[in-house]
């Protein structure tokens, strides 16, 4: 960061969040909006030209680039501006890709200003804000990996909740029908149910995917 001001770049696709988001943080004593982005590439394109000291980032843009992969392709440059996750979704199958991507901090947009402007401040200083609830969830797996899914497995039971059967899970991730079924096999344990469905229904009460 450079000069008294933390310089922002929100990249949501909806302008109404944009413009609240706006409204909210340009009220705040040094923090200053400096460009907006209406999909991921542009929020990538114009993080790395500079003078950006913290992107709030969305998870979802409808077609194209997700938030995710916007914030690894950001975060992999020299010198790159922090990446604040500001978004509805607070499931494992959201937050985990997200810090890993290398996201700094990761809120839901229901927080409230002063924890905004907060979770911003903190992320211009190189440190971690998450939302209670993804707190919860990471320090949940933390303390009893056994039990939490895999991103993999999260990426299986995601897609077995979309309605796709195991041929086209498989498709869709490049395995084989069987590994499809392992996987599901290990998530049944997991989670000690013995269906689909009732997979589908206790990895959504748990937090570890959204339908």
């Amino acid at each position: 960061m450079t000069g008294d001001a933390v310089r922002l770049l929100l990249a949501d696709d909806h302008p109404v969040v944009r413009a609240g988001l706006r409204a909210v943080l340009e009220t705040e004593p040094g923090l200053v909006v400096v460009a907006e982005a209406a999909t991921a590439e542009e929020a990538v394109a114009r993080a790395a030209g500079g003078g950006i000291d913290v992107v709030l980032m969305d998870l979802q843009f409808g077609a194209g680039m997700t938030g995710s992969e916007a914030t690894a392709a950001i975060t992999a440059r020299p010198g790159a501006p922090r990446v604040l996750i500001v978004t509805t979704y607070g499931t494992d199958a959201d937050a985990l890709p997200a810090i890993e991507a290398g996201a700094t901090g990761y809120l839901l947009k229901d927080a409230p200003p002063d924890e905004l402007a907060e979770a911003v401040r903190t992320a211009a200083a190189g440190r971690t804000t998450l939302a209670p609830a993804v707190a919860d969830r990471i320090m949940r797996r933390l303390r009893a990996p056994g039990t939490a899914l895999t991103q993999r497995e999260t990426e299986v039971l995601t897609l077995v909740a979309a309605g796709l059967s195991n041929k086209d899970v498989g498709r869709r991730l490049h395995l084989t029908e069987g590994t499809v079924k392992s996987h599901l096999a290990r998530i049944y344990a997991k989670l000690d149910v013995d269906s689909r469905t009732a997979a589908v229904a206790a990895a959504t009460e748990l937090g570890f995917i959204r339908r």
